[in-house]
C-alpha cells in the first residue's frame, strides 16, 4: 500500500511541476514579446511601464498596444487549447477541435451574416473596424452551435464511429465556408471587406473590453470543465463503463460541447479564426503527461497560451514592421500535425 501511494505521488509531482515550468515559462514568453517589436524595450522599461513609472511614451506602448494583445493570446490560447481537448473527449476522438468539426467556420459565418445584414462594418483611418462586435459574438455563438447540434444529431441518429463524425465535421466545415463565399459574393466592397477582415486571426484587434469578456467566459468555463474531469475520464473508458459509475453521458456531451462552442465563438468574433491550436495543444500534452482530464484540461490550457503567444511574437518579429495574421502562423503549424494524428490513427 505504501509503495502504491508513493507511486502515486510521484506520478501527480511530475505533472504539477510540468504545469509550473510552462506557468513560468509562459510568463518569460510574456516579458519578452512585451519587449520586442517596431518600438524594442529593455526589461527594465517593461517593468516601470507596467507600474506606470515610466516615459509616457512607453506606458502608451505597453497599455494600448502590447499587454492586449499579449494576453488575448493567452487568453484565445487556453481557450481554444481547452475547447479542443473537451472536444476530443466527448467526440472520442483525438482529430477533433473545434477547427476540424466545423464549429469555427460555423462561428464564422455566423459572423458573416451579421455583418452583412446590420452593417457592422466601417473605416476609420484607413483600417477597417467592426460597429458592434458584441452582436457578432451572439450570431457567431449560434453558428457555432449549428455545427455541433447538427453533428450531435447525426451521431445519436446513425450512431456515427469517431472517425465517421470527423468527416460529418469536415462536410460542416464545407458547407459553411460555401454559405461564407456565397455572402461575400452578393456583400457590397465595404461588407466584403470586414468579413475578409474578420477571417483573419488577429490578435492585435482586441481591446481591453474584449480581453475582460473572453476571460471571464474562459473562467467560468474552466471552472465548469475542472468541475466534470472525473466525468471526462470515466467517458474516455467508454459510455457503459460511464453509466455503471453514474454519469449522464448525454447531458455532460451535451452541455459540454455547449460551453466549448460558446468559447470557440468568443474567439472567433473578437479575434477572427485562429486554426488547430485546440488539434495541437492536448494532443501534445496527452503524449507527455497521459490522458488523466484532472491535469489534461488545466496543463493544455497553459500550453495553449504558450503556443499562441510565441506563434504571435513570431508573426510580429519575422517580417517587422509588417505583422502577420496569428491565423495563418498555426495553420501552418496545425496542417502537419493533423496529417501526422491521421497517420498515427491508422498505422
Amino acid at each position: 500500500m505504501d509503495t502504491l501511494q508513493e507511486e502515486y505521488k510521484k506520478y501527480t509531482k511530475k505533472k504539477i511541476i510540468f504545469g509550473f515550468i510552462l506557468l513560468i515559462f509562459t510568463f518569460l514568453c510574456s516579458i519578452y514579446a512585451l519587449c520586442v517589436g517596431d518600438y524594442k524595450l529593455t526589461v527594465n522599461q517593461v517593468i516601470n511601464g507596467i507600474f506606470g513609472y515610466g516615459d509616457e511614451h512607453i506606458n502608451l506602448v505597453i497599455w494600448n498596444i502590447r499587454l492586449p494583445r499579449i494576453l488575448a493570446a493567452i487568453i484565445a490560447g487556453m481557450s481554444l487549447a481547452v475547447a479542443g481537448a473537451v472536444m476530443q473527449c466527448i467526440l472520442r476522438n483525438p482529430l477533433a477541435s473545434p477547427f476540424t468539426i466545423g464549429i469555427s467556420h460555423g462561428a464564422m459565418f455566423g459572423a458573416s451574416l451579421a455583418i452583412i445584414f446590420f452593417g457592422l462594418g466601417n473605416i476609420s483611418g484607413g483600417k477597417i473596424l467592426i460597429d458592434n462586435p458584441y452582436l457578432i459574438t451572439i450570431f457567431a455563438f449560434f453558428g457555432a452551435l449549428v455545427s455541433v447540434v447538427v453533428i450531435l444529431l447525426i451521431a445519436k441518429l446513425r450512431r456515427l464511429s469517431p472517425e465517421a463524425m470527423i468527416l460529418a465535421g469536415v462536410a460542416m466545415s464545407s458547407l459553411f465556408t460555401a454559405g461564407t463565399t456565397l455572402i461575400q459574393y452578393f456583400a457590397d466592397d465595404l461588407q466584403l471587406a470586414a468579413i475578409v477582415y474578420w477571417t483573419f486571426g488577429d490578435l492585435g484587434r482586441a481591446s481591453w473590453t474584449e480581453i475582460y469578456i473572453m476571460f471571464i467566459v474562459l473562467l467560468f468555463s474552466l471552472i465548469y470543465f475542472i468541475h466534470k474531469r472525473w466525468d471526462y475520464n470515466a467517458l474516455e473508458v467508454g459510455d457503459e463503463a460511464a453509466k455503471s459509475l453514474g454519469v449522464d453521458t448525454e447531458k455532460v456531451r451535451l452541455v459540454g460541447m455547449l460551453i466549448a462552442s460558446l468559447l470557440v465563438s468568443v474567439n472567433v468574433a473578437f479575434l477572427g479564426i485562429i486554426g488547430f491550436v485546440g488539434l495541437i495543444c492536448p494532443h501534445l500534452i496527452r503524449i507527455i503527461i497521459g490522458g488523466d482530464y484532472r491535469f489534461l484540461i488545466p496543463i493544455s490550457a497553459i500550453f495553449g497560451s504558450v503556443l499562441l503567444l510565441v506563434a504571435d511574437t513570431f508573426a510580429r518579429t519575422i517580417i517587422a514592421p509588417i505583422v502577420l495574421p496569428v491565423g495563418i502562423l498555426t495553420s501552418f503549424l496545425g496542417a502537419p500535425m493533423f496529417i501526422y494524428l491521421l497517420l498515427r490513427m491508422y498505422k
